[in-house]
């Protein structure tokens, strides 16, 4: 037996002994079965950077004091149109589609609850590695998937550049195109005013001699730069370009997004409209309580905002979405890097918690629950159906109708695909 045999085998005999206590929750490894739900074509993944405590937003649980130093919800619960399942009151219009979502509320990790391993963590789905240096799950969708059109990247980030949402080990050819401004597009993109078309051409036509001397024995790197440079230019044209022309969007619509974090999710739609297979919209920006999802101390006072502002422009996508028939081939997906304990702080806020927590999943053509999952009367255990960050990556994967049990290989070293998780059976029958 070749050395990649004996790992690929010896992984996967660890991997099932260590799910096998929870038979129940997960589907058993069937590639065969996730091809009938490949019609899904496309992720929006928002990120809560920060921490999204699901006490209070998601999984609501009896009330707490913070001044009496009460373990309980901040906000009370409402109910919504899935009977049995409530969310917090500031979810009001959430609360009214949760049958095109599951709050996914059982998600847990063991990585040390410190922001940067977290949020490598909730990306690539494992720890920080000294010898590897693993794939985003963008990165990854896009590797096994391709690009969904002609005249787009294949994957787009709207928000800081960012390592753990890169492509580690499957080369340039599988990151991100970023961009902060909703209304400019990619910056570099462009071509200046500065610079003429016959300009522009001529610089293409040098680009052109000097390739033509290159040897082909070139590297890996090499090639995947100088297929960033090729795509480069064909995303300077005005057809990608209008992606980013908002303003052609009805004023209603625009509005019902809401501020800058509703544009970026309005970005989204327009985008995956244009090819794009995988966009990650980042709620990291002109933060309306100061401090973001990370609600410490008093951060907490003004958190009802941002959760409304992610209550209006969430709700907008879905709808938007299944408007334009586009619902059932996107997934949208919500995480954060860990939730937020019960307790209060010294300052009525609260730390870090990642043995229990809620990411979201809608649209995507999956059985929708409102909620699936159980946690214990403070939101702190899990009792029912927890579900590991590689299971959760394992449904969406399957939900594309990529093979969740395979390897890909760093060298060759192999490297299962999701750290061999199970996708949610419940979601896919």
């Amino acid at each position: 037996m070749h050395r990649r045999d004996f790992l690929k085998a010896s992984a996967g005999t660890v991997a099932l002994s260590s799910v096998s206590r929870f038979p129940s929750a997960l589907a058993a490894s069937l590639p065969a079965d996730v091809s009938r739900t490949n019609k899904v074509e496309h992720v929006i993944s928002i990120w809560l950077g920060g921490g999204m405590g699901a006490m209070d937003t998601f999984d609501p649980k009896r009330l707490g004091d913070p001044k009496k130093k009460t373990p309980g919800s901040y906000y009370p619960a409402i109910d919504t149109v899935v009977p049995g399942v409530q969310v917090c009151e500031h979810l009001k219009q959430t609360a009214k589609i949760m049958d095109r979502v599951t709050a996914v509320r059982t998600v847990h990790h063991h990585v040390i609850d410190e922001h940067a391993a977290a949020t490598n963590f909730m990306h690539t789905g494992r720890p920080v590695s000294g010898t590897v240096v693993y794939p985003s799950l963008g990165s990854i969708v896009v590797h096994e998937r391709g690009p969904a059109g002609d005249d787009a990247p294949p994957y787009v980030l709207i928000g800081y550049p960012n390592v753990t949402r890169g492509p580690g080990f499957l080369g340039a050819k599988y990151g991100y195109l970023y961009l902060t401004d909703t209304s400019q597009g990619p910056a570099g993109l462009s071509r200046p005013e500065s610079i003429p078309p016959q300009r522009h051409a001529r610089r293409e036509s040098i680009l052109a001699a000097l390739r033509e001397r290159q040897n082909e024995s070139r590297t890996r790197d090499l090639k995947d730069y100088e297929e960033a440079i090729d795509m480069s230019l064909k995303l300077s044209g005005p057809s990608f370009n209008r992606s980013f022309q908002l303003d052609q969007e009805p004023d209603d619509l625009r509005n019902r997004y809401g501020g800058e974090f509703g544009q970026r999710c309005l970005l989204s739609r327009r985008l995956v409209e244009r090819g794009v297979r995988f966009v990650e919209v980042s709620h990291n920006l002109n933060f309306l309580n100061g401090t973001g999802w990370d609600v410490h101390n008093e951060g907490i006072l003004q958190q009802h905002a941002l959760i409304q502002e992610l209550d209006s422009a969430f709700t907008t996508l879905i709808l938007d979405l299944e408007e334009k028939r586009l619902l059932d081939k996107t997934i949208v997906m919500i995480t954060t890097e860990f939730g937020r304990p019960p307790e209060f702080d010294a300052g009525g806020g609260r730390g870090h918690q990642g043995s229990a927590f809620t990411c979201v999943l809608a649209g995507g053509g999956l059985n929708h629950k409102g909620a699936f999952g159980v946690t214990d009367d403070l939101a702190k255990k899990i009792v029912q159906n927890p579900v590991s960050v590689p299971d959760f990556f394992a449904t969406i994967h399957a939900a594309m109708g990529i093979d969740y049990t395979r390897y890909l290989y760093d060298g060759d070293r192999p490297v299962p695909i999701t750290d061999n998780g199970r996708p949610i059976a419940a979601l896919l029958s």
